[in-house]
């Protein structure tokens, strides 16, 4: 049921963050401000394939 995400940083375009969500439950792609180790600042991190 569960798949596995990475989330990727909007601006720099790195995968920095792995996580897991459940398809069905949630359809829409997830989005967090997250902090970038690269970037060195807190920006918005989207959902990319793994």
């Amino acid at each position: 049921m569960r798949d596995l995400i990475s989330l990727q940083c909007d601006q720099c375009k790195r995968k920095n963050y792995m996580g897991s969500r459940n398809k069905k439950q949630s359809t829409e792609k997830y989005s967090f401000k997250k902090f970038c180790s690269s970037c060195r600042s807190h920006t918005l991190h989207k959902e990319a394939k793994v």
